[in-house]
């Protein structure tokens, strides 16, 4: 028998269960108070925002030190900035083991040619941690893509602050991390699926020919592009994957979540990219939860109300278009844990995309944010999906071992040491390629840069860690060993705001002059 006290809290949370139904039932927004969940830090929402191909080299190398030419927007460092392990810190920039030594992308060639990003090539290019074989592996060229013209050596090319203008702007006023890394070799699929998992493993090959099914499946782990199986838009070999991914932790606890994606709403609708070409908003294989039975929405289907954005007891099934995001944080009904994709045109991905594309979603999404309500106990993650093969110096850390026909990290079939064969894990050698990843929030550390090792499921852990209780994925996954994000942010303090205009990226009202 309860005690009164506790009698009397029982009643209560019934009393609001009810409540919360009723509000559901009748299409009505659950206001905050009532659907937020206890977190371990003051963090009640967090907003990741997932893009396209881009090394921790190709946009942060020279950071915080830009050419500053004539006619680009302009970045000056403030005072007391700290370097980064990259291109100046390392000496690689007149002095290059490569083919050829770094150089700078103009902005007006901020359109560029998709490189090579297989889970092979990749591995072939880090040529056992000398990273001196990128031109000859993983560049692209000499050839055109759509009205882009393609050179091998464009691998080694780079971005400074005066192209990436909003992202270094976010370095220097919130965090970064330099030591982040792809969960393993690859391209854009397993890192989606290693950002909600952490596991590539208990890939199954649906209707895949055979020569196919070898390409993108290897020991049972996914390697390659194939399109989620449970999804009406995949228009070619599609694969399922089995095993618990972080939206079922979320489901079991009731926090309420979605992954949003350009394009999702009309698998039909593009624009022109980057390359001149029209360019699908949604890409299938860019949707990582819609590989699981339990977290896909295969027919596409809209919510049925705003009220129930979020929640499980509805056909969307916590997946949705990008349009549905705003239509909730409009409604004051945004959702604990939000993923958020952009159409194909704004995602980075080179060829189809670009950092200016990219800047411009990136930009409003976030100066929407920080003007709610909801801004003073949210945080943004933006990080990316692999490396498109773009030039990083920085070797990984192997912290998973295969011995496959597709690795290569240390001679043929072969990713780390002599025992890597023994492994009972196979077909997922990483960690990969270093990539970009920062952190935006009132509670992120001010102008500063970890140094700590993370990985892509370090998100996995990150929501894990906030909301429930430290749980873990089990079986296969790596969010039990992966670095913690909690190093990029101060809980006892409060960073201010920062807005910048989405086409140069450069502050809106001066320097820090927003700050609160």
């Amino acid at each position: 028998m309860l005690f009164p006290v506790r009698r009397k809290a029982a009643i209560a949370r019934i009393i609001a269960a009810i409540f919360v139904c009723f509000l559901l039932a009748a299409g009505l927004p659950v206001r905050a108070q009532e659907k937020e969940h206890k977190t371990a830090t003051p963090i009640k929402h967090v907003v990741v925002i997932f893009q396209e191909n881009v090394s921790f080299d190709h946009y942060f190398g020279t950071y915080p030190f830009a050419a500053n030419p004539v006619g680009e927007p302009q970045f000056v460092a403030r005072p007391g900035t700290p370097t980064v392990n990259g291109l100046n810190a390392a000496g690689l920039l007149t002095n290059n083991p490569n083919q050829i030594n770094p150089f700078r992308f103009a902005r007006a060639h901020a359109a560029t040619c998709d490189q090579d990003h297989n889970y092979k090539d990749e591995q072939r290019a880090f040529d056992g941690g000398n990273m001196d074989l990128f031109v000859q592996t993983v560049g692209n060229g000499p050839g055109t893509d759509g009205t882009l013209t393609c050179a091998k050596t464009d691998v080694m090319g780079y971005f400074d602050g005066n192209t990436v203008t909003g992202f270094w702007n976010y370095a220097q006023h919130f965090a970064m991390s330099d030591n982040s890394f792809s969960t393993t070799f690859g391209p854009s699929s397993p890192g989606a699926i290693n950002l909600i998992s952490g596991d590539t493993t208990g890939a199954v090959a649906k209707n895949l020919p055979a020569v196919v099914a070898a390409f993108d499946v290897s020991a049972g782990s996914l390697v390659g592009d194939a399109q989620p199986a449970f999804d009406k838009c995949s228009t070619r070999e599609t694969v399922q994957m089995t095993g618990k991914n972080i939206g079922d932790l979320m489901n079991a606890r009731g926090i309420t979540w979605g992954w949003f994606q350009g394009g999702f709403r009309d698998c039909k609708a593009s624009h022109i990219g980057s390359d001149g070409k029209p360019k699908g908003d949604y890409i299938p294989h860019h949707e990582p939860f819609q590989y699981y039975t339990s977290t896909s929405n295969p027919n596409h289907l809209p919510p049925t109300s705003v009220g129930l954005i979020g929640h499980a007891a509805d056909q969307a099934n916590h997946q949705y278009d990008i349009a549905d995001f705003w239509a909730a944080f409009n409604a004051d009904n945004l959702p604990e844990v939000s993923f958020l994709k952009a159409p194909g045109f704004q995602d980075g991905h080179a060829g189809y995309s670009d950092p200016l594309a990219e800047q411009q979603f990136v930009v409003d999404i976030i100066n929407h944010l920080q003007g709610s309500s909801e801004w003073n106990d949210t945080a943004v993650i933006i990080l990316y999906d692999d490396s498109d093969g773009w030039y990083d110096h920085q070797m990984s850390p192997i912290v998973s071992q295969s011995a496959t026909a597709f690795d290569a990290l240390n001679g043929p079939g072969l990713c780390g040491g002599p025992n890597a064969a023994a492994n009972p894990v196979q077909g997922r050698c990483g960690f990969g390629p270093r990539q970009p990843l920062l952190v935006i929030s009132p509670f992120a550390k001010s102008n500063f840069v970890d140094h700590s090792i993370t990985d892509l499921s370090s998100v996995t852990r990150f929501i894990e860690d906030n909301w429930l209780g430290g749980a873990r994925l089990g079986g296969n996954s790596l969010d039990k060993q992966a670095g913690s994000l909690f190093n990029l942010f101060d809980f006892r303090g409060h960073n201010g705001r920062l807005f910048l205009d989405p086409i140069t990226g450069e502050r809106i009202g001066g320097d820090d002059s927003d700050d609160q």
